[in-house]
């Protein structure tokens, strides 16, 4: 199996410079096909690292749509990434990684700087002006990828953003999205391995290297019920709602069959 790392890399640099290269004309020029390329690009990945999804429901046709998951790893955002057309709320630094900044800019993420005293207003405005624009976003409300023994206390402050761009004509929509692995090549596992959990201090290189050599995995996506969400929504009593609810859906999820 050891063919399998020099492969994957070797697809990745035959297609990722001409699907960028569309990618970056797409965005220039608004093209229809922006929203489509990261998800072709996602379904690539997806298929290189022997990834198998079970999705089960949808993101809420309604807009604007804030969706709430939680956050395990990277691999987080090209399994929901393959599945439907959203843009990704991110730390700041991510931004400035070399080629996972990049990817991350031509799937339209909104970046969020969380070391300045402003960064809550300003991620607010961000946040606010996509929605707005009718673009789903998709937060990971805990901050931080967990090691997979439990879902992580959520952070209500970016989740007001979905009050701010509510208006009494017409409501926001907040999903609930729960990520889970519930095995690898058949077997189920009581928990995520560590060579799906990314979290702490863990290397990215190793880490990839460990899921791409590994035995194939399988993935599990669960829709919440869009709830509507009024200008004056409580943030706070919704962050408790969201969480409760994921934490559930994830100990089902990992635990259920796939």
């Amino acid at each position: 199996m050891r063919w399998r790392v020099p492969f994957v890399l070797a697809v990745l640099a035959q297609v990722t410079p001409p699907m960028m290269a569309v990618q970056a004309l797409a965005l220039k020029y608004n093209w229809r096909i922006a929203h489509k390329m990261p998800v072709w690009f996602h379904r690539l990945v997806l298929k290189l690292l022997r990834v198998r999804v079970r999705i089960e429901g949808a993101p809420a046709p309604d807009r604007p749509l804030l969706i709430v998951s939680n956050h395990l790893s990277w691999l987080d955002i090209v399994v929901i990434g393959a599945a439907f057309p959203v843009s990704f709320i991110a730390k700041a630094e991510v931004g400035t990684w070399p080629l996972i900044g990049t990817f991350a800019r031509m799937q339209r993420s909104v970046f969020i700087d969380r070391t300045r005293r402003t960064a809550t207003r300003d991620a607010h405005a961000a946040m606010t002006a996509r929605l707005a624009q009718g673009d789903p976003l998709v937060l990971f409300a805990e901050g931080t990828t967990s090691d997979g023994h439990r879902v992580l206390p959520f952070r209500s402050a970016l989740i007001g953003a979905a009050t701010s761009v509510a208006t009494e004509e017409g409501p926001a929509r907040v999903q609930a999205l729960t990520v889970a692995y519930p095995g690898r090549a058949g077997a189920e596992m009581a928990l995520p391995g560590p060579d799906l959990a990314w979290h702490g201090d863990m290397d990215l290189l190793p880490h990839l290297k460990d899921v791409i050599m590994g035995p194939p995995i399988q993935a599990a996506l669960r829709f919440g019920t869009p709830v509507a969400i009024a200008p004056e929504g409580d943030r706070k009593a919704l962050a408790r709602d969201l969480e409760a609810e994921i934490a559930c859906t994830y100990d089902a999820l990992r635990l259920g069959p796939v």
